[in-house]
């Protein structure tokens, strides 16, 4: 398929349904969640947390999600075309997010799982919209399969 001239003059991510589609599951499964944490964090008990996606081929990726994440991570299933799992890591840094994901990427690797990209945001004050969240490390994980970031982390974080 010809790719259409007003489509390449875009530099900002353009969002196919697929990616709509999948926006929406995360909108379901995360808001709840995020808004509980941003209550949290309100009150001086939680000082910042990492939203992280990930995918992967050939390779069950939920099994080895729960085999590496802490009991206070919370893991989220997003069935999409690949399945796509978000887990929000509760009071992590971005150091801590950086490790937990290079740790995944090596089992996944050692496994000799295929297409794997993972991204993660770093949030650190309650003052972004929750959805704004959502839909941020959804277009970093979407920016980092149209730059072919395969098996790397790529990190962004919110101040």
């Amino acid at each position: 398929m010809e790719v259409r001239e007003n489509e390449t003059r875009r530099s900002n991510v353009r969002f196919n349904g697929n990616d709509i589609a999948l926006a929406a599951k995360m909108l379901d499964a995360l808001t709840n969640t995020i808004d509980i944490i941003y209550y949290l964090m309100d009150r001086g008990d939680e000082r910042s947390f990492v939203v992280m996606l990930v995918s992967a081929e050939n390779i069950d990726v939920k099994a080895v999600l729960e085999q590496e994440k802490r009991d206070t991570d919370i893991l989220f299933e997003i069935v999409d075309v690949i399945p796509v799992y978000a887990v929000i890591c509760q009071d992590t840094k971005i150091d801590g997010g950086y490790h937990f994901a290079e740790r995944l990427l090596r089992h996944m690797k050692a496994d000799e799982a295929d297409d794997i990209y993972c991204t993660e945001l770093e949030v650190r004050t309650t003052t972004h919209n929750i959805k704004y969240v959502i839909f941020k490390v959804l277009e970093t994980f979407i920016q980092s399969k149209v730059d072919g970031r395969s098996g790397e982390v790529v990190f962004k974080s919110l101040n």
